[in-house]
């Protein structure tokens, strides 16, 4: 007796999971959701919905999630009654319909095209057999093989196996009988941020004002209305895999926003940047949205001129034919009594200066690490054009080899500067030395940057040229 109350409590309980009524919820049910985009081409979600399920086993599909989305991260909790809410059943369902696949389906099934009659000219529907629908539909229609049929296709209904859009799907055990607050979050691709800068450089290169935008590129399927962003930066591990995805992504809409600026907090290894209102991401979309607007950031202007480590290997005669370029640089302190201390994401960065008729004109742009505050961001404008470099080996002389492949030379190179602004201008001479190196003699002072380079300062009057001579004796292993 006892075991056939077993028996039927058992059979209860697996009909009850067979039977358990189906439940949707869509975004019409959503009461906040929130937004974390990595810069790394991810976004984490978290959904919070509000809906009542009945005490029991019951199915529930939870639509209007991105296609993107990664399945093995969903996670789902009751935020009201936590302990009341047990998920037995997960599944992620993402073949969406489309006209391919809708045929597919009816392969072998009859359907009706709806054409002109060509003898009455007016609509008509006619019966047929859809035989294949591989490179085009091929129909049976009165015993006969039509090849591309004319005509609208009419289906008598969509397959239970097709979807119209992504879906999450529990199947969940439910003790609590009243309205909850359910939060679905899951990471998804297709969603990134990144960060651009405009510089504007004043008239005499010593000041600028800076102006940093936030764009938020999403693609992942899914909108966020009225949605809490924030932006991690930081380089964040991922481990890949590959999964199926969903097919199909529009033309992407461009779209402007300038108001309230982020709160930005330090997390964990990274940054976080919080918008300080709601939002609504649209799919297919760019956002862009300022991230911060400073005014009258002291700024220093540097001319870099680049020697190489590989010059110091080989003989040469005459001039070497490299890097006779002088780069421009500038150079900002992101500190707190400069108006910035605040940490920058990675980006682009884009300096204009105002011309004799006051109007912007582009003069360079660069790309920035993430840059901590109280550290220098170093944006390379391009080469001048009025100071030029010149490089001569003077000597070279091999003073000793051995079979153990060391050798020992003796150098003199000559570095000529030549200054045609009308203006003084400070150029750094930068020689990357190789091996174990000496100085011999030098016409200028130098500083020991490490332990393969010397730099030079060589401060030029307008019209000036100078030159720089060295002799460096080297031993290479």
């Amino acid at each position: 007796m006892r075991k056939a109350v077993w028996v039927l409590l058992a059979s209860v309980f697996l009909c009850a999971n067979v039977f358990a009524a189906e439940f949707k919820s869509s975004v019409d049910d959503q009461k906040n959701i929130s937004v974390t985009v990595y810069n790394s081409n991810l976004g984490l979600i978290k959904d919070t919905r509000e809906m009542e399920i009945p005490k029991g086993v019951h199915e529930l599909k939870f639509m209007d999630v991105a296609s993107n989305i990664n399945p093995v991260t969903v996670h789902i909790k009751s935020l009201t009654s936590p302990d009341k809410l047990t998920v037995l059943e997960q599944n992620y369902e993402y073949d969406l319909l489309n006209p391919q696949k809708l045929l597919d389906k009816f392969v072998g099934k009859a359907v009706k095209l709806l054409d002109k009659n060509y003898y009455t000219g007016k609509e008509e529907i006619f019966n047929a057999e859809l035989l294949s629908n591989n490179n085009g539909p091929i129909y049976k229609i009165n015993n006969e093989i039509y090849l591309n049929a004319p005509g609208r296709v009419i289906l008598p209904e969509i397959p239970e196996n097709l979807i119209a859009k992504p879906t999450l799907i529990w199947m969940l055990k439910n003790n609590e009988p009243k309205k909850q607050q359910i939060e679905a979050s899951y990471l998804t691709s297709g969603i990134n941020w990144k960060s651009d800068y405009i510089v504007v450089v004043g008239k005499d290169n010593d000041i600028c004002d800076l102006s940093g935008w936030v764009t938020i590129d999403n693609q992942s399927g899914a909108a966020y209305k009225d949605a809490k962003i924030k932006l991690v930066a930081g380089d964040v591990n991922r481990v890949y895999d590959h999964r199926p995805r969903a097919e199909g992504m529009k033309t992407m809409d461009v779209c402007k926003e300038k108001n309230e600026q982020f709160k930005e907090e330090s997390f964990f290894e990274y940054h976080l940047y919080t918008l300080e209102r709601l939002s609504t991401i649209k799919n297919d979309q760019t956002k862009q949205i300022e991230l911060l607007n400073a005014v009258d950031i002291p700024i220093k202007e540097r001319m870099v001129y680049y020697g190489n480590a590989y010059y110091f290997r080989n003989r040469y005669s005459g001039q070497v034919e490299s890097n006779q370029k002088i780069g421009v640089y500038l150079e900002i302190d992101n500190k707190k009594e400069n108006n910035l201390g605040m940490p920058l994401p990675a980006g682009v960065i884009r300096a204009y200066k105002k011309d004799a008729q006051a109007s912007l004109q582009f003069i360079g742009e660069d790309r920035i690490e993430h840059t901590p505050k109280d550290e220098k961001i170093k944006i390379k404008m391009g080469d001048a054009f009025d100071v030029a470099g010149e490089r001569k080996q003077a000597d070279y002389n091999i003073l000793s080899r051995n079979a153990m492949q060391r050798f020992d030379t003796e150098q003199a190179w000559e570095i000529t500067l030549r200054n045609h602004k009308d203006k003084p201008v400070t150029v750094e001479v930068i020689e990357p030395v190789p091996g174990e190196w000496q100085i011999l003699n030098t016409t200028h002072q130098y500083n020991k940057e490490d332990a393969q380079t010397i730099k030079f300062l060589v401060d030029l009057n307008k019209n000036e040229s100078q030159t720089i001579k060295y002799s460096v004796k080297i031993r290479y292993w």
